[in-house]
Order: C-alpha cells, then sequence, then structure tokens
C-alpha cells in the first residue's frame, strides 16, 4: 500500500508569496496540506463556525492586524508597533475577559511579578501559580538524588498539573503562561481548560529568547545540528 503523504511546509521550496496558501494562484509543493488535506481543510472551516470559536478566531485575526502600524499605506511595508504583552491585554479586553491565570516558572518569578502589575492596572482580576506549588518532592515521581538540580536536599518538583487545577478551579477565562520547562508546560496545555497562551518560553542559556540559538546555527550554534548523537 502506498504511504500517504504527509505534510511538510517548514521544507517548502516555493517562495512565501507564491504558495498556494498565500496565493489563490500560488502553487503548492509536494507536502502541501492546502493540497493533500482538502477533507481536513474543510473540517476546520466548519470547526471555525461554532459558538466561542468563530468570535475567537475573529478577535484573534483582527488583533493580528491591529499589531502593525500604516496599513491603508501602498505598497505596504509591515511596520510592527505592540509588544506581545500589551497584544495579550488587548486580545483578552476584545474577549471581554475579566479574570485570568498567570502560570509561571519560579526562575522567572520577578518577570511575573511585573506581568501581575501590569494586568492588575489594566483591570483584569489575576490569578497566579507558580511551578513549585504544593511542594512535592520529586522523589515522588521516581527521580534519583542524582537527578535533581540540587542533589542531596529536598527538591520541590515543577507540578503543572496543579497549577492547571489551580486556575481551573478559580475560573480563569484566560490563562497567561511565563517559562514553564519543555515538558512541565504541555502538561499545562493538557489539563488547562480556558485556552492559554504563551508570554515567554523558558530558554536558561539564551536569555529566554530561544530563537537565538537558531539564529547562529549555522555559526556559534552549529553543533545543534551535530550528527554524532
Amino acid at each position: 500500500m502506498k504511504k500517504e503523504l504527509e505534510s511538510t511546509c517548514a521544507v517548502c521550496d516555493i517562495p512565501l508569496r507564491e504558495r498556494i496558501c498565500t496565493n489563490p494562484d500560488g502553487k503548492g509543493s509536494k507536502g502541501c496540506p492546502t493540497v493533500l488535506k482538502k477533507g481536513l481543510v474543510e473540517k476546520a472551516r466548519r470547526e471555525y463556525k461554532k459558538e466561542g470559536v468563530h468570535e475567537f478566531a475573529r478577535m484573534a485575526s483582527i488583533q493580528e492586524g491591529e499589531c502593525y502600524a500604516d496599513r491603508d499605506k501602498k505598497p505596504y511595508l509591515m511596520h510592527p508597533v505592540k509588544p506581545r504583552m500589551l497584544e495579550i491585554c488587548e486580545f483578552a479586553k476584545k474577549m471581554k475577559y475579566k479574570k485570568l491565570g498567570l502560570v509561571f516558572c519560579g526562575g522567572l518569578a520577578k518577570e511575573a511579578g511585573t506581568v501581575s502589575g501590569i494586568l492588575t492596572r489594566k483591570g483584569f482580576d489575576v490569578v497566579s501559580v507558580m511551578c513549585k506549588a504544593g511542594r512535592v518532592p520529586k522523589e515522588e515521581i521516581g527521580l534519583k538524588d542524582k537527578d535533581k538540580m540540587y542533589r542531596g536536599q529536598f527538591e520541590s518538583m515543577c507540578n503543572p498539573i496543579l497549577q492547571a487545577l489551580v486556575v481551573n478551579d478559580a475560573k480563569t477565562e484566560f490563562n497567561v503562561l511565563v517559562g514553564l520547562c519543555v515538558g512541565h508546560d504541555s502538561l499545562f496545555f493538557k489539563y488547562a481548560k480556558a485556552p492559554t497562551t504563551v508570554l515567554a518560553v523558558k530558554d536558561r542559556v539564551t536569555g529566554h529568547n530561544p530563537l537565538a540559538a537558531i539564529y547562529l546555527s549555522e555559526g556559534y550554534y552549529s553543533w545543534l545540528e551535530d550528527q554524532t548523537e
């Protein structure tokens, strides 16, 4: 049986503005989902018509456009003007959300305090919960002393499931995630009931700017592509 082609947008060699996904007269590559997955395209379109989903998607797209200035000028040159923090506040206002969850890593506690202050001054009710809440020892999930950061002493595990349960219990309408570890963020997404956006992701080496390593992957970070592992 011939294997069905899967989506490979990331390696499409067609210029962005000439792709079928952005241009009615565009072309599709070998692994183009716009061409290959027409049934799923229609399924997604039906989902956008559902109550709640439609308005969420509509406001998200309006917010996207409002992040650029001078859109009335021709020819148009992209001119972004809003940082993500402001974008989150504006989107939450558009959706008429009142109660927000602020879910953060202890390594970014100072930043979370600043974010909480901004959200509060913008008029939101903020429910914040740090990753170490619950004080559950790492041994409870099977870690040995050698697996800890601080060996030879007590260490709380990161507890993204509890973080999700706390904001769920508070009935937050929208959650903002700041710096959870890889995997821990995934568990939070899995258990959280309200939609969640990400303000910052953790990257301990690059000052929480993971794209820095990608931008330098052909230079100082070329070891990322080491094939010897």
